[in-house]
C-alpha cells in the first residue's frame, strides 16, 4: 500500500473514532434527565454520570499517552475500543439492575475508553496534517464527524425517553445496543487495517526518557501550561451548555417534552458540526489564534444574552416531536442564544490543542496524555454548574460558570498562546 493511500485510510479510521467518542460521551446528556427522575436526583447528582465519564480522563490521561508512545496508535485504539464495549455493557446492566451505582461505574469505564481514543485521534490527525494550520484543519474535519454523532445522540435518546417523569435507563437500550455494535465493528476494522506508527518510528530513533522527565519537559513550556487550563475549561463549557439547556427545558417551569428538548440539544451539536466544517474549510488560511479570539468573544456575548433574556419571550425553533413529526416549537429566547454557542465552541478544541502543542516536538505524545487528563473539566464544571443551579434555584444563573470559562479562553488566545518556555 502506498504511503498516500495508507494516510487516507488512517485519516478515515481516525474520523470514525471521532464519531464513536461523541456518541458514547453524548449519552450522558439525556441520561442526566433519566437519573434525575428515576432516582429523584438533584441537578448536582444528575451530572455525576457525566462527571464519572470525564473524571476517568484524570486517571487515564498520562497512562494513555505512555501506551501510545510505547505501543503505537493501533494497539491503543484496539484496547480503547474493547474497554468502551465493556463500559457500555455495564451501563446496559445498570438498567436491568436499576442501580445508580452501576450506572456510574459504566460511565466511568466508558470514560477510560474515550480518553484513550482522544489520545490517539488528536495527535494522529495533527501529524497526518503536517502540524500548524494544516494539522488544525484536519482536526476540525475530524471534529465535524464528532459533531455529527453528537447531533444524532440526544435527538434519538430524547425520543426513546418519552415522558421525562417516567424515564428509565432501560428506555435507552436501543442506543446502548447501537453503541456496542459500533465498538464491535470498529474493533474488526482497526484490527485488519494498516495504520502509520510515527510514535514507534520516533521511539526507535530517540533514546527512552523517564516519564516524569517527559512530563516536566512538556510543562516547561508556558503556553502549554496555559493551554491545558484552557482545555479543562473548554470541555466543561462545551458539555455544560447543552446539559443544562436540556434540564432547563424539561423542568416543570418550562415543560418542554424530552423529544423536543433532545432536538434542541441536537441542534447545538449540529451547529458545532456546521462550525467545524467551516473551520476545516478556512483552517488552512486563518490562524488558530484569530479563530479563537473571534469565537470566544462572540460566545461571551451569546451567553450574556441567554442569561439576561432567559424566558422573557419565546421563539419558534425547528424540532422533532414525540410522534416523529417536524414542527416549529416555541422555546425560551435564552435557550436560542445558548444553542447558538455551538457555532463558537465548535472550533475551540482543535485550535486550543494546536496552539498549546506548537513547538513541543518530542514532547507532543506525552503532552497529548496531559491534555486528556485535563478533559476531566467536562465532568467538574457541569458539577459546579449544577451546584450553582441548586444553590441559586436558577438554571440561567448557573451559566456564570460557562461565562467565566470562555473569558479565560479568550485570555489564552490573546495573551497566553505564544510559544514560550516558562
Amino acid at each position: 500500500m502506498s504511503k498516500k493511500n495508507s494516510n487516507v485510510l488512517a485519516i478515515g479510521i481516525m474520523f470514525f473514532l471521532f464519531m464513536m467518542i461523541s456518541f458514547v460521551t453524548g449519552l450522558q446528556n439525556p441520561f442526566g434527565i433519566i437519573v434525575k427522575n428515576q432516582f429523584s436526583a438533584t441537578n448536582f447528582m444528575s451530572q455525576l454520570g457525566n462527571a464519572a465519564n470525564f473524571i476517568a480522563y484524570a486517571f487515564m490521561g498520562l497512562p494513555a499517552g505512555l501506551i501510545l508512545s510505547k505501543k503505537g496508535y493501533k494497539f491503543t485504539a484496539l484496547l480503547a475500543v474493547a474497554i468502551g464495549f465493556v463500559g457500555v455493557c455495564i451501563t446496559f446492566l445498570s438498567g436491568r439492575a436499576e442501580s445508580f451505582g452501576i450506572y456510574l461505574l459504566g460511565a466511568f469505564i466508558s470514560g477510560f475508553s474515550m480518553c484513550m481514543l482522544n489520545t490517539v485521534v488528536n495527535p494522529m490527525l495533527n501529524t497526518l496534517g503536517g502540524g500548524g494550520n494544516s494539522g488544525n484543519q484536519l482536526i476540525q474535519w475530524g471534529g465535524s464527524c464528532n459533531s455529527l454523532a453528537a447531533t444524532i445522540c440526544p435527538v434519538f435518546v430524547g425520543y426513546l425517553i418519552g415522558d421525562a417523569a417516567k424515564a428509565q435507563i432501560s428506555d435507552a437500550n436501543p442506543a446502548l445496543f447501537i453503541a456496542m455494535g459500533i465498538f464491535a465493528l470498529a474493533f474488526v476494522i482497526i484490527l485488519f487495517s494498516a495504520i502509520p506508527e510515527p510514535e514507534l518510528e520516533n521511539a526507535a530513533k530517540v533514546q527512552e526518557q523517564d516519564t516524569m522527565a517527559k512530563v516536566k519537559g512538556a510543562l516547561s513550556y508556558r503556553h502549554f501550561v496555559l493551554g491545558i487550563i484552557a482545555i479543562f475549561l473548554y470541555v466543561g463549557v462545551e458539555v455544560g451548555i447543552p446539559n443544562f439547556v436540556n434540564l432547563y427545558m424539561t423542568s416543570p417551569a418550562i415543560g418542554i417534552s424530552t423529544a423536543v428538548a433532545g432536538t434542541i440539544v441536537g441542534m447545538y451539536w449540529f451547529l458545532m458540526l456546521c462550525g467545524r466544517l467551516l473551520g476545516a474549510s478556512i483552517g488552512g488560511k486563518v490562524s488558530s489564534k484569530t479563530m479563537m479570539v473571534s469565537v470566544s468573544s462572540i460566545a461571551i456575548v451569546l451567553l450574556l444574552l441567554g442569561m439576561i433574556l432567559g424566558n422573557s419571550t419565546t421563539v419558534r425553533f425547528p424540532a422533532i416531536t414525540s410522534n416523529l413529526s417536524f414542527s416549529l416549537e416555541p422555546i425560551p429566547v435564552g435557550v436560542m442564544f445558548f444553542v447558538l454557542c455551538g457555532l463558537c465552541t465548535s472550533v475551540m478544541w482543535g485550535a486550543i490543542f494546536n496552539l498549546a502543542v506548537e513547538g513541543l516536538g518530542k514532547y507532543t505524545s506525552i503532552a497529548s496524555g496531559i491534555f486528556m487528563v485535563m478533559v476531566m473539566g467536562g465532568g467538574i464544571l457541569p458539577l459546579i454548574q449544577g451546584a450553582v443551579a441548586d444553590a441559586a434555584d436558577s438554571y440561567l444563573l448557573s451559566y456564570i460558570v460557562a461565562l467565566a470559562g470562555v473569558a479565560y479562553i479568550l485570555f489564552f488566545a490573546l495573551f497566553g498562546s505564544k510559544p514560550k518556555k516558562a
